[in-house]
């Protein structure tokens, strides 16, 4: 499969250089695609800045009518775009297929959200006058995403900038694109058959010299980007240097705090939920468990355990559990991040091997790895892969302290049946979601997503508080 650009409701064909494998089987190529560079992006903003005043001024109703379309025909072609993702980026079939349904419940809700723009009306302190205030649109977005949740992440950025009139130009990660070049061809199909201007949603594929040229663009309004630390600094920098809006989510080291009075099967059955499903690589992924003292080898022997009995294999594979890591990078990070706990301290129990299965693929048995001191790496860097690294703690107190160490503040859980220590663990602990008895990971699309201190900037993701990214209010006053 040939990818192309999409710029100005056209796909835009150029040569091939770059090709996107599974994971599963890297013999298998699913997609190569353009290298794009400063023309394609500087083509896709010229088409989305003329896009921009008929949209914009368009009736809520048709910019409803599109979003409910997306989501339907995603909803409709759920199986083959979950195959489609499954094949390109590891997650096993039913994570795939869940991924694509969720993208088209973003599409559906913000379908509904583009007919509740609303403003103010206020009585001003002067007779006479009238004041009020509206939402509207800002103008062009670039949207740098990552390839995790290569269709759903997309999704939630694309369908807030459509909805509330803004157009759009996406920058997809690299070792993704033929999911992304799926979800822009329905966007266009979708687009044409409710003859909406062409230019409203624009993607260029490409390496890094993609999104820099976006960011850096003075016809951008704002960023929105999901993305590492390190490169998320330069965006930011980048961007409110030119005094463009921006918005950044850059991952987690999300912790799960177990308490001794926690149900230990229930426990593990959460932190196993947490960090090995999706082959860990959600940002949101509880990587590091802090335990009690009094139950803490109970616990890792059970969460060993069940660690060891998952099924690796193909993400196509009905049996598998545990799909590859999604790219030879991320693989070799997973691999290097357990050499690192255990030339720390660290005590691996199970796990954080090189698997060799039937066909070539960046398989890793899940790693637990004991006795480990909140100042290690493992603690403190984003891993991203199936390891799982456990502390020891007296009490709930010092649980709570290691908790709130480190510089990511996006989930953090707890597992236990003390309301006392849930009620006082939602109020302390400096994450910007939290969760009570339940994975770290897993969030709905109707709220708002984001953290605190290095791992997000900017306001927050999805549900009813994507509207304060995508629109500014203008105050009006009406005299006589």
């Amino acid at each position: 499969m040939k990818l192309t650009h999409f710029i100005n409701g056209e796909h835009v064909s150029a040569d091939t250089p770059f090709d996107s494998l599974n994971p599963s089987d890297t013999d298998d190529v699913v997609a190569s695609y353009p290298a794009g560079g400063p023309a394609e992006v500087e083509a896709a903003v010229v088409a989305a800045r003329g896009a921009f005043p008929a949209w914009s001024a368009s009736s809520p109703e048709l910019r409803s009518d599109l979003l409910d379309r997306v989501g339907a025909t995603l909803m409709a072609r759920g199986a083959e775009l979950g195959e489609l993702l499954a094949r390109e980026e590891g997650k096993t079939r039913a994570e795939a297929t869940g991924e694509v349904m969720r993208a088209a419940r973003i599409f559906k809700y913000f379908a509904g959200e583009a007919l509740r723009r609303h403003g103010q009306t206020l009585e001003s302190t002067r007779p006479g006058l009238d004041a009020s205030t509206w939402r509207e649109a800002v103008g062009v977005y670039g949207l740098i995403t990552p390839w995790n949740f290569p269709i759903a992440i997309p999704a939630w950025k694309t369908a807030p900038a459509l909805a509330f009139g803004n157009t759009v130009v996406l920058k997809p990660a690299n070792p993704t694109p033929a999911i992304a070049h799926a979800l822009a061809t329905i966007i266009h199909e979708c687009g044409a058959a409710l003859n909406v201007p062409k230019g409203i949603f624009n993607m260029v594929l490409g390496q890094g010299g993609v999104g820099s040229a976006l960011v850096d663009h003075p016809d951008v309004a704002g960023i929105s980007f999901t993305g590492s630390q390190a490169v998320g600094a330069k965006v930011g920098i980048a961007a409110m240097a030119r005094q463009a809006r921006v918005q950044m989510e850059m991952g987690g080291k999300n912790p799960l705090v177990v308490l001794a009075d926690a149900d230990l099967d229930r426990a593990v059955q959460i932190a196993l939920d947490g960090g090995f499903f999706q082959t860990g690589q959600r940002c949101t992924a509880s990587s590091r468990v802090i335990v009690e003292d009094a139950i803490h080898d109970r616990f890792v022997a059970a969460l060993a355990e069940r660690a060891k009995a998952l099924k690796v294999g193909p993400a196509l594979d009905p049996a598998t559990q545990v799909g590859p890591a999604a790219s030879d990078s991320q693989f070799e990070q997973n691999l290097r991040y357990v050499g690192i706990a255990t030339g720390e301290g660290g005590r691996l129990v199970t796990g954080g091997e090189r698997l060799s299965l039937a066909t070539p693929g960046y398989f890793m048995s899940p790693a637990v790895i004991a006795d480990t001191n909140p100042d290690m790496r493992i603690n403190n860097e984003e891993v991203f892969g199936p390891v799982v690294s456990t502390i020891r703690a007296r009490n709930y107190e010092e649980a709570l302290e290691i908790a709130n160490r480190g510089n990511f503040g996006l989930s953090a859980g707890i597992v236990t049946t003390s309301l006392k220590h849930a009620r006082d663990f939602r109020r302390n602990v400096r994450a910007g979601m939290v969760m009570v008895n339940l994975p770290t990971a897993g969030v709905d699309y109707h709220v708002p997503f984001g953290g605190t201190r290095g791992s997000s900037y900017g306001a927050r993701e999805q549900g009813f508080a994507a509207v304060e990214f995508y629109t500014q209010i203008k105050t009006v006053y009406v005299g006589d």
